[in-house]
């Protein structure tokens, strides 16, 4: 499996897709408790325009932990480590939350690094019911395990349409999130989490192009703030009507739409 070792010694897991040198690299950052696994359904789709790249950050998934904090800072110099050692000049960025506001602050820090950013599910300042949701998952994987975390996520990070359509699934759903996650790792994920800066400054230092989706049924996200952190980044705002916190999950297939045209035909 392809890992690359950071400057402390982490090693950082990757996944770089049909690397055809004429084609633009697309590159997806992961949210919480997700991996570069949950980007297949997405890559899939994209095999015949770019090269895509998905990785797991620094806690998640594949990945050490390490041995330093967890920080936007770091992730930020996890992600330039891993461009210039596959030797990619330029990139889009895609991220849902937690990646979402990883790619903001790389753009702001290594511009010319980024080509275009789709920013899904993030705001520019924390809200306090995320702040709450967090506080709460923190506290019952530290009193319980993944499992029950991941349920009491389920209704949270996901729209209601897409509840009622898979409820069936729902179970593999949690199982999937138990298999792929470590307990420390994605306590330190959530314990650095709760003091990461608001995106404000950054967003405001970002001279990419930035496309800002939002689901309409996301509890974590609310639609001021993300219309905020686009103003900020003089960029563009979507909504998806009926979506939750996890857009590429629960509308794949206009997802892949959207992104197409933002990314690549525009």
């Amino acid at each position: 499996m392809p890992f690359f070792e950071a400057n402390d010694g982490c090693r950082i897991f990757y996944d770089y897709l049909h690397p055809i040198p004429a084609m633009p690299v697309v590159l997806f950052l992961n949210g919480l408790t997700q991996t570069a696994v949950n980007w297949k359904t997405i890559s899939d789709r994209l095999k015949d325009d770019c090269r895509v790249l998905a990785y797991d950050a620094r806690a998640q998934g594949q990945s050490d932990l390490g041995n330093l904090a967890l920080s936007v800072e770091l992730h930020c110099s996890d992600l330039l480590e891993l461009f210039r050692y596959l030797e990619i000049t330029k990139a889009h960025l895609v991220g849902v939350s937690h990646g979402a506001t990883v790619a903001l602050e790389f753009a702001s820090r290594f511009p010319a690094y980024v080509d275009r950013v789709l920013a899904c599910s993030v705001s520019a300042r924390v809200a306090d019911k995320l702040k709450l949701f967090v506080r709460s998952w923190l506290e019952i994987l530290e009193r319980q395990d993944l499992e029950p975390m991941a349920r009491a996520m389920l209704p949270v990070v996901f729209g209601e349409d897409f509840l009622r359509k898979n409820e069936a699934i729902l179970n593999k759903v949690v199982k999937a999130v138990v298999m792929r996650n470590r307990k420390d790792s994605v306590l330190a994920q959530l314990r650095a989490g709760m003091s990461y800066p608001p995106l404000c400054r950054a967003a405001a230092q970002v001279r990419s192009p930035v496309l800002v989706l939002s689901g309409s049924d996301d509890p974590l996200v609310t639609e001021s703030g993300a219309r905020e952190l686009t103003e900020l980044c003089n960029g563009r705002f979507r909504q998806i009507h009926g979506a939750g916190h996890s857009i590429p999950a629960e509308a794949p297939e206009l997802f892949v739409e959207i992104l197409k045209e933002f990314l690549l035909f525009s």
